[in-house]
């Protein structure tokens, strides 16, 4: 694990454990998730692409290094070009469109984290921002990885889950993570360690909101 996201995570206390193991993520990993709650959760999904690939954008205008700008403009593209295609693929199983999601209302939860991640990316530097978008990257790879370990054969969710266990998203996950050292130590990470740490926090907070969007029809 790298240095960094380590030192958040430990830091983040409580707030990681409800963000990695909300009862949505529990439900999922036990195949008892309600299908209208995980298909409003895919909605919010596609609405919230579309903000994260703004702020990779915005980290690559925040970055010094040369190949650091190119990783960054390289996820912003594969998120808008790859990902989401294959999001809209996905969710055509679960019988929704395209043009349902881009008409969906944003969750007040969908808008309150991707806007602190913006607004962390405008007002801060690149460090900043790396700490509030960390959560959510190596945050999937934690929760994939358990909720594959439980979940059965015939799991409706599985295929969903084994997104965030297969080789190409943990290699993106390594990428990130060692970008946050690097950045880390051409920035005075060690200096500002109050900082990021309420940054990353406060974004694993509303991460775990964030399944609420979901989570709210389940109940």
């Amino acid at each position: 694990m790298a240095r960094l996201f380590a030192q958040w995570r430990a830091g983040a206390g409580a707030a990681w454990g409800a963000y990695v193991r909300h009862p949505f993520v529990q439900a999922l990993a036990e195949g008892r998730l309600k299908p209208e709650a995980f298909r409003n959760f895919l909605i919010q999904d596609y609405l919230f692409l579309i903000q994260y690939g703004r702020a990779y954008a915005l980290l690559a205008a925040k970055l010094e290094a040369l190949e650091d700008i190119k990783a960054a403009l390289a996820t912003a593209q594969a998120l808008i070009e790859t990902e989401m295609p294959l999001h809209v693929k996905y969710c055509e199983g679960w019988g929704i469109t395209e043009a349902q999601m881009r008409a969906a209302e944003p969750s007040l939860e969908m808008l309150a984290y991707t806007r602190y991640v913006l607004e962390v990316g405008y007002s801060g530097d690149a460090l900043a921002l790396l700490a509030a978008l960390a959560p959510c990257i190596a945050g999937y790879a934690e929760v994939g990885a358990e909720a594959a370990a439980r979940a059965k054969a015939d799991n409706p969710y599985r295929p969903w889950i084994e997104t965030y266990t297969g080789a190409d998203y943990l290699e993106a996950v390594a990428s990130s993570l060692a970008m946050i050292d690097r950045v880390g130590a051409a920035c005075g990470a060690q200096g500002r360690a109050a900082q990021l740490q309420g940054i990353f926090t406060q974004a694993t907070k509303l991460e775990a909101a964030f399944w609420n969007t979901g989570w709210v029809l389940q109940l």
